[in-house]
């Protein structure tokens, strides 16, 4: 960290880390660890966030205090970008504004996530949901 405060605001958005700062990586929970690589992610001011499966193996609880840090990602970084790699659609689409589904490395749909609702064909073929 090299500007002053800045694990001041990863805290504010995760205050658990905060109670476990003393604690080595290894020592903490499964939802602790997938906070701390966001939050190692968050700390260098990216332009594009990466996600691959932030919500894989994590208890309910968890997934959604990361939904919430995601959402709220979201609406204050208007000139960044999250791409979220997630199979959890739920999730998916609690954050997201478009919608992109691939298969075998083809992308098969493109759209908003009201367009993605209403594809239940591609819900289906793809997912396995709709």
């Amino acid at each position: 960290m090299t500007r002053p405060g800045h694990w001041i605001a990863i805290f504010d958005t995760f205050p658990v880390l905060r109670a476990r700062a003393k604690a080595h990586g290894t020592e903490l929970s499964g939802g602790e660890q997938q906070m701390l690589a966001i939050a190692r992610a968050l700390s260098s001011n990216p332009d594009l966030l990466l996600l691959d499966e932030p919500s894989e193996g994590l208890a309910p609880s968890v997934v959604e205090e990361i939904a919430e840090v995601l959402r709220q990602l979201a609406v204050a970084n208007t000139e960044g970008a999250i791409i979220l790699v997630e199979q959890n659609v739920g999730l998916a689409m609690s954050v997201a504004d478009r919608v992109l589904v691939m298969s075998q490395g083809s992308l098969v749909f493109d759209g908003t996530c009201e367009d993605f609702k209403e594809s239940t064909e591609v819900q289906q073929r793809y997912i396995g949901v709709g």
